[in-house]
C-alpha cells in the first residue's frame, strides 16, 4: 500500500470480508495508535485477546504479506498527517469543538478517498456515462439523495439522467436497459438488497454498471463492471454515511467534470442554455 493515507482506508474497505471476530481484531488494531516499529506481535496478538496465528491471519486477508508489513503500514499511516483529523465528538463539546471535529473528520474522509481512488476505474466510468444512450441511477436513502445531486449536475451540461429511489422502479428499469446503457448504482453498504437486483438485472441485459459504494469487496462491488469506493471513519454520533457523503460527493463532482471534458464545446453550450433558462425565476 504505497500512499500512507490510503492504509486505514484499505482496512475498512476490507472489513465486511472477514469474519466477525475478524473483523473486532482489525478494527481494535486499527483504533490504537501506540504501534510502533519494535511492537511484537505477541503483544498486539495479548491485547487483542487472540492467538498471534489470528493476528497474521488477519494482516494476510487485508492484504498485507504478514506481520511485519501491516506493522509497518500502520505505522506509516499513524505518522501521517491524515491520521490525526479525525476525533471523536464528546457531549461536553462546545461548539467551535463540534465544528471543528466535523469538519476535520470530513476533511480526513477526502483524504483517504483521493488516496484510494482507481484512476483507471474512474476513467472508464466517466467514458461509459458519456457514451451511454440512457443512464439510470439506483439508490435508497442517503444515496439516493448523492444520485439527485450528480444527475441535477449533468442534467446542466445536457446529459439526461434518470434517478430510481423505489425498489420496483429501480427493477422496472433494470428490465428496459441494454448494451448501449450505463446503470449507476449508490449504496455505502455496497449490501442493499434492492440496489444489488436492479444492478444484478442490468448487468444480465448487457447494461454497464457503476458501484458507488464504501466497501471494495461488498457484493455490489463484486457484482460492478466498474467500482468507485468512497471512505470514512465511523462516527458513533454522525455515523460512516455522513462523512462518506462528502467524499462521494466530491467524487461525483469529479466524475461529472471530467465527462463533461468528453465534449467540452457541447457541455459548455448546454450549460449556457440551462443557466439562462432559470434566470427569469430568480428574483432581483
Amino acid at each position: 500500500m504505497g500512499d500512507p493515507r490510503a492504509v486505514a482506508a484499505q482496512i475498512r474497505m476490507k472489513l465486511p470480508s472477514l469474519t466477525p471476530l475478524e473483523a473486532k481484531v482489525a478494527a481494535e488494531i486499527l483504533a490504537r495508535k501506540d504501534i510502533g516499529e519494535t511492537t511484537s506481535l505477541r503483544e498486539i496478538a495479548l491485547k487483542s485477546a487472540v492467538s498471534e496465528a489470528m493476528v497474521v491471519k488477519v494482516a494476510k486477508k487485508l492484504g498485507f504479506d504478514g506481520f511485519r508489513d501491516f506493522r509497518q503500514g500502520l505505522v506509516a499511516y499513524y505518522r501521517s498527517d491524515t491520521a490525526n483529523l479525525h476525533a471523536e465528538i464528546l457531549p461536553g463539546d462546545a461548539a467551535g469543538e463540534i465544528v471543528q471535529k466535523v469538519f476535520r473528520t470530513a476533511m480526513q474522509a477526502l483524504e483517504e478517498t483521493y488516496a484510494i481512488l482507481d484512476l483507471s476505474a474512474f476513467e472508464r466510468a466517466a467514458d461509459h456515462i458519456f457514451r451511454a444512450k440512457q443512464r439510470d441511477f439506483y439508490g435508497l436513502g442517503g444515496s439516493a439523495q448523492i444520485a439527485r445531486d450528480v444527475s441535477h449536475k449533468f442534467l446542466r451540461i445536457g446529459i439526461r439522467t434518470s434517478v430510481f429511489d423505489d425498489a420496483h422502479m429501480m427493477m422496472m428499469s433494470a428490465a428496459l436497459l441494454g448494451p448501449d446503457d450505463v446503470a449507476l448504482a449508490f449504496s455505502h453498504s455496497g449490501a442493499t438488497a434492492a440496489v444489488l437486483d436492479a444492478t444484478e438485472m442490468a448487468r444480465r441485459n448487457g447494461a454497464r454498471t457503476i458501484a458507488i459504494t464504501n466497501y471494495a469487496e461488498s457484493p455490489l462491488a463484486r457484482m460492478a463492471d466498474v467500482t468507485l469506493c468512497s471512505t470514512a471513519q465511523n462516527s458513533p454520533l454522525l455515523g460512516e454515511n455522513a462523512t462518506a457523503r462528502i467524499a462521494q460527493l466530491n467524487l461525483l463532482d469529479a466524475l461529472f467534470v471530467t465527462v463533461a471534458q468528453c465534449d467540452r464545446k457541447a457541455a459548455d453550450a448546454n450549460l449556457d442554455r440551462t443557466m439562462h433558462a432559470v434566470q427569469s425565476k430568480r428574483r432581483l
